[in-house]
């Protein structure tokens, strides 16, 4: 041993032939420097472990040792099932033990904490326990790598029950048949309403303010000559200052083709009918709507003695001024259009103007009757009257 330690000083390749050492620096995966074929000049004494990284007397190269089961801690039952998986258990292949082995740490514990490995163990447990034995299970069982239910198919007799029971019954189609007459109804009942509070209105204004200008440029050009008009056909222009009220008037009272269409009607047709504004003596009498279709008459009823009511013609203005109210009277009471009108207030003939309309508001059970007296004819050569100058 002596006539080796200077050779082995000296040699700058650390003596790979005299020590034995051959191949020690080209083998790197086989657990140290060629431990194989590498004689230990200073072997360690009985018991000791070399650590990695750590250099003995005469020692090149460290190695890491193979555990010893003398130096490994105690171990149970509990510490074993839960340290490496029984391949047996799972039902699947027997090689799959060594597989999962190999992923375990060094200790012998699986990798994920204690509680990771209790839960293993307590899933290992309830499955081959006899949870999976239940009616349940029998139909839902679980996928292993997703966790999601898997449903097993259902035969044909109970997917036609199962069919049956999600169909509504009779009571529930009859209920729902009938809340969707109701819906129904409803929406027409909304639609009607809108058109004939709003769309009535709109069409009417459109209407009777295309036949106001139609007859003031007749008139301007000379197209039309007084004296008889045609049923529906516009012959005056009524003025009520106060309400804001500029409306055509037309001969006759029809629904469809007068008054619907936003004019006021001039009662003139068999026992109802009335003088015309430049007779001498006599009662003009008008109709009109108080709701929807225009409602030229709507707030008639907010007239007062002495508020203006002016009629223009071709040729002249006719001026009356409000003299009193019928608030409420049957519609079978036609004395109000009489030459000296019943309730008006007047006892001997004169030049009367009658306006009727429907009351209350949106029905037609009653009728309403304002009454006024001329006081000035002035021909339209003169101007405007005052009361539609001011």
């Amino acid at each position: 041993m002596t006539a080796l330690r200077p050779e082995r000083e000296s040699d700058t390749s650390y003596g790979q032939q005299s020590y034995g050492v051959s191949g020690a620096f080209e083998d790197w995966s086989g657990g140290g420097y060629g431990a194989s074929s590498r004689q230990e000049p200073y072997p360690p004494g009985p018991g000791a472990r070399p650590q990695s990284g750590v250099r003995h007397p005469g020692q090149y190269a460290s190695y890491e040792p193979v555990p010893d089961e003398r130096y490994l801690p105690p171990v149970d039952e509990e510490t074993v099932a839960l340290r490496i998986p029984d391949p047996s258990a799972e039902g699947g292949d027997p090689t799959a033990g060594s597989a999962a082995s190999s992923g375990a740490r060094q200790d012998g514990s699986a990798p994920g904490g204690r509680a990771a490995r209790r839960k293993a163990a307590k899933r290992r447990h309830g499955r081959h326990g006899g949870a999976a034995d239940s009616p349940a299970a029998a139909q839902e069982g679980s996928d292993s790598d997703s966790g999601s239910p898997v449903r097993s198919p259902l035969s044909r007799v109970e997917a036609r029950r199962q069919a049956r029971a999600r169909k509504p019954g009779p009571a529930v189609v009859v209920s729902r048949a009938i809340g969707e007459v109701f819906i129904t109804t409803g929406v027409l009942m909304l639609l009607f309403v809108t058109y004939q509070l709003w769309w009535t209105n709109v069409r009417a204004h459109a209407q009777a303010g295309q036949e106001t200008s139609s007859l003031q440029n007749d008139w301007a050009s000379g197209k039309r000559s007084p004296g008889a008009f045609e049923p529906g056909q516009g012959f005056a222009i009524l003025h009520i200052p106060k309400l804001d009220v500029v409306v055509p008037i037309a001969e006759g009272t029809s629904s469809k083709g007068v008054l619907d269409r936003g004019m006021v009607g001039h009662y003139a047709e068999g026992a109802l009918k009335t003088a015309m504004p430049g007779d001498k003596t006599g009662n003009f009498g008008l109709a009109g709507h108080r709701n929807t279709h225009g409602e030229p008459f709507r707030y008639i009823n907010k007239l007062a003695p002495g508020d203006p009511i002016v009629v223009e013609t071709q040729d002249e203005y006719f001026v009356y001024k409000m003299a009193s109210i019928l608030p409420v009277t049957p519609p079978s009471n036609t004395s109000v259009l009489n030459p000296v009108p019943t309730g008006s207030g007047f006892t001997e003939p004169g030049r009367y103007i009658t306006l009727t309309t429907c009351t209350p508001e949106f029905t037609s059970k009653y009728r309403m009757i304002v009454w006024g007296k001329m006081v000035e004819e002035r021909p339209r050569s003169k101007g405007k009257p005052d009361a539609l100058v001011s």
